[in-house]
């Protein structure tokens, strides 16, 4: 197909939704369609959505009206997990011309017979029940990293998450189709691979559409531990009952598995976990982080907690912060519960105020400071392994050691994509890392 037109993607959520947008707008251009910037005009804007919390729901509007600015007789297509929950609510958003599910999504080139405007946006969207077919994607040409999509949807029932309507059942990609993808990545001199899914921990179910586990996520590791020329590989978000001794025995011994885990805890409170349905108690939790930090003791470990769930009283808010702050982590994600419809969450009683729910997500972003603090302070003197990622910000380049310590250096293009062995020495006043760059060693490309 040969085309003058130009398409433009802005997403939002996580890092599954970017492997996704990465893998669509590839369609697109194998299509003859030029990919260019969400700030600039362009024939068709593709919004790939969040729906995790409230307030990424209100940004599509805004998203909306920004790409109407740069052209009012684009064509606009919603994409993502808002777009599977609330399809009807936004095809009736002004500007917005089609609206496509969990699965149409992945076609959408077939849809598309014209640009006109629509007065109410097309919606094809199937019931979630149908989206029960695996589709691979990645990223490529976006970031320094690339994202590699290999399990998607989730068979677990939280209920204050709606992902499960959204995505569907659980099930994953071949190990065979994981692999290829690697080596296509590799191909293209990317040197770091972050793994991303629902639950990534429950890789092998539905690998070959049935339920059973063709292959555990510790198969995944070891095998994607083989692939020349990458050499970084991450693990995204991933439950505490489904990370076992022997995935972190692995890590530690892996020359491209990075010391660097990310845990959601959602509560401290044994209490609030049952009621949210979750897999494990905080007792679990506090052994997943002693056995990382026994064989790594330098690993980056991340935490995503949710406050204000009903029925959390400042007593449970309380072992919460308190077991964060026992903890040996290194950093949280804060979540402030927003009541999502169609969960179970939603009809419960003990309604945290809104106003409670932000004192309580600030005092956790406060600890998320001082242990991110903590943690650089600890890594001070230590000899890591910097790859440069290849954005100028205010004159400087940042990077990440293997345990993720952020670092910057003053910007030069030729560093763009290379990794350093550099001494870590101190910490300014952005709370990054410098290093003295006497001590710098050129890895080989």
């Amino acid at each position: 197909m040969t085309t003058d037109k130009k398409v433009a993607f802005y997403t939002l959520g996580c890092k599954l939704n970017f492997s996704e947008s990465s893998t669509i707008a590839r369609d697109f251009q194998n299509e003859g369609f030029e990919r260019v910037e969400f700030d600039q005009a362009a024939d068709i804007y593709v919004i790939n959505t969040c729906s995790v919390t409230d307030n990424a729901d209100k940004r599509f509007k805004t998203i909306v009206k920004s790409a109407l600015k740069q052209n009012q007789d684009a064509f606009l297509i919603a994409i993502g997990c808002y777009a599977q929950l609330k399809p009807e609510e936004l095809a009736a958003i002004d500007g917005v011309d089609m609206v496509l599910g969990a699965t149409e999504k992945f076609k959408v080139l077939d849809y598309i017979q014209d640009l006109s405007k629509n007065d109410i946006g097309e919606v094809h969207s199937c019931e979630i029940d149908e989206a029960d077919f695996y589709v691979g994607s990645y990223s490529i040409g976006d970031r320094t990293r690339a994202f590699l999509k290999v399990q998607d949807g989730c068979d677990y029932k939280c209920t204050y998450c709606t992902i499960p309507l959204a995505r569907g059942i659980s099930r994953s990609d071949t190990l065979e189709n994981v692999l290829a993808n690697a080596k296509e990545i590799s191909s293209k001199g990317i040197k770091e691979i972050v793994l991303t899914g629902v639950n990534i921990g429950d890789y092998g179910k539905g690998e070959f559409g049935n339920k059973k586990h063709e292959h555990t996520f510790l198969d995944l590791v070891k095998a994607l531990d083989k692939v020349d020329g990458i050499q970084r590989v991450r693990i995204s978000s991933i439950e505490p009952n489904l990370l076992k001794n022997e995935t972190i025995d692995f890590v530690a011994k892996s020359d491209n598995f990075v010391p660097h885990f990310h845990i959601p805890l959602q509560s401290g409170s044994d209490t609030l976990l049952k009621s949210m349905k979750r897999r494990y108690q905080s007792s679990l939790y506090y052994d997943r982080v002693r056995t990382i930090k026994k064989a790594m003791p330098h690993a980056c470990i991340g935490v995503d907690v949710i406050v204000g769930f009903p029925g959390e009283t400042d007593e449970l808010f309380l072992e919460t912060y308190e077991m964060l702050s026992a903890l040996d982590i290194s950093y949280l994600h804060v979540f402030t519960y927003s009541e999502r419809p169609n969960t179970e969450a939603v009809e419960m009683a003990e309604v945290v105020p809104q106003n409670v729910r932000n004192k309580r997500s600030k005092m956790l972003r406060g600890l998320s400071v001082k242990k991110r603090r903590a943690f650089y302070e600890s890594q001070l003197g230590a000899e890591l392994t910097v790859l440069f990622e290849g954005e100028n910000k205010k004159g400087f380049i940042h990077g990440f050691t293997q345990n993720y310590v952020k670092v910057k250096a003053p910007w030069d293009p030729f560093l763009v994509n290379t990794m350093h062995n550099v001494t870590l020495n101190t910490i300014d006043e952005d709370g990054m890392v410098r290093f003295d760059w006497s001590t710098e060693k050129v890895l080989p490309s």
